[in-house]
């Protein structure tokens, strides 16, 4: 059987590192929801329109077409961003369109839409709480602001993006607060999710957690190769 599995936490938790290798394991498809916010940030910093703008942010919605590739690759109007997106002030950009309830009912119609038809994993912010309510397996993932922001370091360094380990703590917790304060769909853990802190464990640790957990409530099977 196929389902939907929603995987929620604060930013740098590792969300969508672990939803690649549980989309790969079930072969599943993987949506980054995290990444369409930032798209939407980008499309905002190439048209010189600023973050919170809503009247202009919102005429900018029709025209970003975002798309995924099997590689995970993103795609904004057909333009591979996956680096851009993934640049420091994309990371605040989209805390700060995500706070527009235009932009927020735009992708979650968006994100609800693509997993219509079951065997998705997605992963983001609001996703066990607005976006996938009736997902049957919810995961928040979370982890300490020191540790996500090493890990964030590290794969900045292996990207050769240049960054500072202090300075992405900061942004971390600032990113926390707002996410967790914003007036619409703030972070939250939903009641039926099961946490998992992946402060000292490793991406093969958490994986196996997960995993325990859908085969513990799908013993059947979940994999479309089953």
């Amino acid at each position: 059987m196929r389902i939907n599995i929603a995987i929620d936490g604060p930013s740098a938790a590792g969300k969508s590192t672990i939803a690649k290798r549980l989309a790969k394991k079930y072969n599943y498809i993987h949506l980054d929801t995290g990444a369409m916010y930032r798209c939407i940030a980008l499309a905002c910093k190439m048209a010189d329109v600023a973050w919170k703008d809503e009247e202009e942010v919102k005429k900018l919605l029709p025209q970003s077409k975002i798309s995924f590739d099997a590689l995970g690759n993103v795609y904004l109007n057909g333009e591979n961003v996956t680096r851009r997106i993934r640049e420091k002030d994309m990371s605040m950009g989209a805390s700060d369109v995500s706070t527009l309830l235009s932009v927020r009912e735009d992708l979650v119609a968006r994100q609800k839409d693509f997993a219509k038809n079951k065997g998705i994993i997605m992963d983001g912010r609001d996703i066990g709480t607005v976006v996938l309510k009736d997902a049957e397996i919810k995961i928040f993932l979370t982890a300490s602001p020191a540790s996500r922001a090493m890990r964030r370091y590290k794969e900045n360094m292996e990207k050769g993006i240049p960054c500072d380990f202090d300075a992405l703590v900061k942004d971390i917790e600032e990113r926390d607060y707002q996410d967790t304060h914003r007036e619409h769909s703030p972070l939250t853990q939903a009641e039926d999710a099961v946490l998992v802190d992946t402060s000292e464990m490793s991406i093969e640790e958490v994986v196996d957690t997960i995993s325990n957990i859908i085969e513990t409530k799908f013993p059947e099977g979940v994999s479309e190769n089953d």
